[in-house]
């Protein structure tokens, strides 16, 4: 688990495929997101979109976190300017059997988008897949849509832990159906993202959730590098990198723009933990200008070099409002380092 350091540091972005480009949102015209998600020809085409303007070092597969749900016949829709919303929210021991009884759809369409792109890009850009944490999702299904503050969540979390079990139980296997599709074709490193376990103690989140993140991850092959990322979940950094380790023997934790990655490492040391990096230059320094950005980026490449391993990364997904030429110029730069 000690990685290595390569001649420039590599640099690829969370939410890099969309979003900012405005190719994507031509090519996006008249489709949901949802709908354009399990295009496997669209889906590919944004995928491969910011490779070709950006340079970046990885492809990562365009996809959204409710896709398994969709799959399993799910109702949920992504409204803009809000998010996933759920049409049955699940808030009873009655509601989880009845959610639990699906089984996971026919995720051919994802395998089918990954296989176009490792066509494309060939073996000199992996592609890398990813998929919504257990507690993310079954935070959605919950809650019926984003919440401040989970409560809802977490109330079920601790009024009714069997059901709460199942129902992550269940998530986890749509999931680990899920990252299977995208390794069959082809995906060469797969990242969970868990947006809302920031929310929770590490003792909740050590007893309540980390089994099933190993659970979602527990089916791939350990050779392959999984990357475990949490939103402001900086106190839970030893429990993700356990569950990282648990799944593969070349784990990644990502480090979101909230602390630093010194701070991680030395939180890692004492958890008697080593292993690389990924992150976390603050998305604000997009829009601050050429001079703060780079300083930003030298301060957290240097950094980085005192990990295992280092791969550059802003510490959330890239904003919508963020000019594609930053981006271009942010690659460039940091391959000049």
């Amino acid at each position: 688990m000690t990685g290595h350091h390569t001649e420039h540091p590599p640099i690829w972005f969370m939410r890099q495929a969309g979003r900012s480009l405005p190719e994507y949102r031509a090519a996006r015209e008249g489709t949901t997101m949802l709908e354009s998600c399990l295009d496997p020809a669209l889906a590919a085409e944004i995928t491969c979109q910011p490779v070709r303007r950006h340079g970046v070092d990885a492809a990562v597969l365009y996809s959204d976190i409710m896709v398994p749900l969709v799959l399993a016949g799910v109702g949920v829709r992504i409204e803009p300017g809000v998010g996933p919303v759920l049409d049955e929210p699940v808030r009873t021991a009655a509601d989880v059997d009845a959610l639990v009884s699906r089984s996971p759809g026919d995720a051919s369409p994802v395998a089918r988008e990954a296989q176009m792109v490792v066509q494309e890009l060939g073996e000199r850009t992996p592609l890398i897949g990813f998929a919504g944490a257990p507690f993310t999702i079954a935070a959605y299904l919950v809650e019926g849509g984003p919440s401040r503050d989970h409560l809802a969540a977490r109330s079920m979390m601790h009024s009714d832990p069997v059901a709460w079990g199942r129902l992550m139980d269940w998530v986890a296997d749509l999931d680990a159906d899920f990252l299977s599709a995208q390794t069959a074709g082809g995906a060469r490193a797969v990242q969970l993202f868990d947006s809302w376990a920031g929310s929770l103690s590490e003792a909740d989140y050590v007893r309540h959730v980390a089994p099933h993140s190993t659970r979602a991850l527990s089916g791939l092959d350990r050779d392959l590098p999984v990357v475990h990322f949490g939103v402001n979940a900086t106190h839970l950094a030893v429990p993700f990198a356990r569950v990282a380790a648990a799944a593969s023997d070349h784990p990644v934790l990502g480090v979101d723009h909230r602390t630093t990655l010194d701070h991680v490492l030395a939180s890692l040391m004492v958890g008697g933990l080593t292993m690389p990096l990924q992150g976390n230059i603050n998305p604000a320094l997009l829009f601050a200008g050429t001079e703060a950005l780079e300083a930003e980026t030298r301060a957290v490449v240097e950094a980085g070099r005192r990990a295992p391993g280092h791969i550059v990364n802003l510490g959330h997904g890239v904003p919508a409002t963020t000019d594609p030429a930053t981006l271009t110029r942010l690659v460039e730069f940091v391959h000049s380092l």
